[in-house]
């Protein structure tokens, strides 16, 4: 007998259940990766330890375990965030958090998709030749490709999901763990520190306008916890097991946060940080600790194959979670009936092919940009926007919840202390708010030049459509329903 797909397993009357592990590593894939450190240290160099530090205490462990309860209170709801919301509060509400959970995956979806493009070429060239050797329009277009044949692949293998999670996010952190450890062995064997001073002066932040325009970033990179929620349904004891989980996915990013950032600071200057860091930054870690360690390029080609695998893993999820979220649980009023149809393996068909339409929006405002490297950096500065915007709507849920606790029964509850609660859950929303909106200001450009204003202004249309189009789904069903009673009225 076939062993149960994993998307149909969400049904109740399904065998199959899944581990906290795997729920933990599943989770881990859409959260952070090992190149998620790059960004932010070339952004705000050293001084990042401290922000991650206080950011795995004060954000990511609340966001975790606020989590945690969200999906144990919300525990037979497919719509994960969107049920939370509109079960806590209303209709529309739980709609518009449906939209924008979807909407924000798009601009990360492109960004991954570049992201298995830069693996395959460090594998083929073995060095960061890309910019060189390929123009943005075949760049934009291969990006294309690779989005549209992953939905096409994903709906016809089985079991992909919890595979590549297990094999991606496993071996991801695995390379992670090796690169702290190695580059901790290096420098105990005489490997030159390259950040210099390297003293407790190198860790102290400047609050600057583009500290504080950057830390969206620092949220984008952590966020995602709760698109475990519609996994809740898998597992054979979540009351026990899901906190598990959850505790576990916010040790992992720590780990990987401040330990790897350490790491970097072995290899890289924190002060003289090479321009196409964000790009090809792990790429150049692990060639400088493989050269340190006398084995050449190896490392590097090993990190490009695991890096490859992992990106097509968030791929999966990324396109099954946001999509189940998208079509699981929204009032009937907001969504056509089109937009929510699904195929015979229970996925929602048609929000895939919405995603690669959007997909090419995005594609064709990159077009614009002068080279691949702006490219790239640009997308993680747009997710360093919209991707906060949408974790709000899980503290305005838990918030909302908490509000009307008598309400509604969890077998987890964080922070029995109504108050206690509120405080944590209104300090998470607004911090997060507040990071989002400072993200629209254009990163790596200086204030004042055209490239400045072109970005600013690609910020702004693209969150003005994503999120825009949300009003147009509720129009196009209201005459969705008109059409349906004028048909009902003329067979009667």
């Amino acid at each position: 007998m076939d062993k149960p797909d994993i998307l149909d397993s969400l049904e109740p009357n399904k065998k199959h259940y899944m581990s906290w592990p795997v729920i933990a590593l599943i989770d881990f894939v859409t959260i952070i990766s090992f190149e998620n450190i790059f960004y932010p240290f070339q952004n705000q160099g050293l001084s990042v330890v401290i922000s991650w530090i206080f950011l795995l205490f004060s954000y990511v462990i609340p966001y975790a375990l606020i989590s945690s309860q969200m999906s144990l209170t919300f525990d037979n709801q497919d719509g994960g965030l969107a049920s939370w919301v509109r079960r806590s509060t209303n209709d529309t509400l739980g709609y518009w958090t449906s939209w924008m959970y979807w909407v924000q995956s798009v601009p990360y979806i492109v960004d991954v998709s570049n992201s298995v493009i830069v693996s395959f070429s460090w594998m083929i060239f073995g060095n960061n030749s890309l910019d060189k050797k390929m123009s943005t329009f075949w760049f934009g277009i291969l990006t294309f490709v690779i989005i549209l044949i992953f939905i096409l692949l994903e709906n016809k293998l089985r079991n992909s999901l919890e595979i590549l999670s297990l094999i991606g996010g496993g071996a991801m952190f695995i390379m992670s763990m090796l690169f702290v450890l190695l580059a901790a062995w290096s420098v105990m064997h005489g490997h030159h520190i390259a950040t210099q001073p390297f003293n407790w002066g190198a860790f102290k932040p400047s609050f600057s306008l583009n500290y504080f325009s950057t830390t969206g970033l620092l949220i984008f990179a952590m966020s995602g916890a709760e698109l475990a929620a519609p996994y809740v349904q898998q597992m054979k004891n979540p009351k026990r097991d899901f906190p598990k989980a959850m505790w576990m996915l916010a040790i992992m990013t720590g780990f990987l946060t401040i330990f790897g950032t350490l790491a970097l600071a072995m290899f890289f200057n924190a002060h003289h940080i090479p321009h196409d860091f964000k790009m090809n930054g792990p790429y150049y870690a692990f060639q400088l600790l493989g050269e340190s360690l006398g084995v050449g390029k190896v490392l590097m080609y090993i990190f490009a194959v695991v890096q490859a695998i992992f990106m097509m893993a968030q791929l999966a999820v990324l396109l099954d979670a946001s999509s189940r979220v998208f079509a699981g649980d929204v009032g009937e009023k907001f969504m056509p009936k089109w937009l929510t149809k699904k195929n015979k393996n229970g996925r929602p068909i048609h929000s895939y092919t919405f995603t690669v339409g959007l997909s090419l929006f995005l594609l064709l405002l990159t077009g614009t940009l002068p080279n691949i490297n702006t490219i790239y950096n640009w997308l993680l500065n747009v997710n360093g926007i919209i991707s906060p915007y949408k974790t709000c709507w899980v503290f305005f849920a838990f918030v909302a919840m908490r509000m009307h606790q008598e309400k509604y029964h969890s077998d987890y509850v964080f922070i029995k202390n109504k108050a206690g609660a509120l405080a944590v859950g209104f300090w998470c929303l607004i911090f997060t708010f507040v990071c989002a909106t400072l993200g629209f200001i254009p990163q790596n450009v200086e204030l004042g030049t055209s490239a400045f204003s072109h970005q600013l202004w690609m910020n702004i249309i693209t969150v003005v459509v994503l999120f825009g189009l949300g009003f147009v789904l509720p129009w196009l069903r209201k005459r969705e329903a008109k059409r349906e009673q004028a048909m009902s009225e003329e067979l009667d």
